[in-house]
């Protein structure tokens, strides 16, 4: 049963036309043709907040607009990354996955793709002092190789994202402060890879924050994973809600 939260925000979406104010935005990486997605705040500010979404492995997906769309309501500039490029869109979980580890064991291309989509934010409008980058899953694993290039922006929060890095390199300071919420009962995130993650925070000295949301596997933020925790990745409608007033107080606390 969806939860009465995200039901009455999806009637304050449509009624207020979020949906069509989504905009498609063209940019390059070389050349290669990506698009992005963008949209302002229903409310400016002067201090002009933006967020930086990155999709999970399928990209750009009904759960990341949506993201965008409340993100927009809440008075923040967003834009939805576009981290594969045109042609390259997965329409399978084995796409998906192929695409993916592509990018997981390339990180210097996909902190590029990442930097690209922070680029187009700050053209939309948003203050590139004033930023926060968000994830899913896949997205949530970029987020955190963002921190650890030392990429310009004030917080970093991973949704039930992949938390391993490329331990032959020498761990940098991680001077924006990092929120991580994961599922308690998460087998795509080994505990091993959990328990090296948390030293890594220790060792560079970040300020951060993990949390774990109990009966919640993978993907429990996305309506569009089921309900079968057996099979590794589901909707958890009270994760979902926590997580996301968790994340909305963060962005409050880091953001001017």
């Amino acid at each position: 049963m969806k939860n009465i939260f995200f039901a009455f925000l999806g009637i304050l979406l449509f009624s207020n036309g979020a949906f069509a104010q989504l905009k498609a935005v063209k940019y390059t990486d070389g050349n290669e043709k990506l698009n992005g997605l963008s949209i302002a705040p229903k409310k400016g500010s002067k201090t002009k907040p933006g967020i930086l979404i990155l999709p999970a492995w399928k990209g750009i997906d009904t759960h990341s607009k949506q993201s965008a769309e409340k993100l927009s309501i809440m008075g923040y500039y967003a834009f939805v990354a576009d981290i594969y490029g045109e042609g390259n869109y997965p329409t399978t979980t084995k796409e998906a996955e192929k695409q993916a580890s592509f990018y997981k064991n390339n990180v210097a291309d996909y902190q590029r793709r990442i930097q690209l989509a922070l680029d187009q934010l700050v053209k939309s409008g948003a203050n590139p002092d004033n930023i926060v980058v968000i994830g899913y899953c896949f997205g949530g694993t970029g987020v955190l190789e963002s921190a650890r290039a030392g990429m310009k922006f004030e917080g970093a929060v991973s949704f039930h994202g992949g938390l391993g890095r490329d331990y032959a390199k020498i761990n940098n300071v991680i001077s924006t402060k990092i929120l991580v919420l994961h599922g308690a009962d998460d087998t795509y995130v080994p505990k091993a890879e959990v328990t090296a993650f948390q030293q890594e925070m220790r060792d560079t000295k970040a300020d951060w924050e993990m949390i774990y949301y109990a009966n919640s596997v993978h993907a429990f933020t996305d309506p569009d994973a089921g309900n079968d925790n057996s099979k590794g990745a589901a909707y958890n409608a009270q994760a979902a809600k926590r997580s996301w007033e968790r994340m909305s107080s963060f962005l409050k606390e880091v953001l001017k």
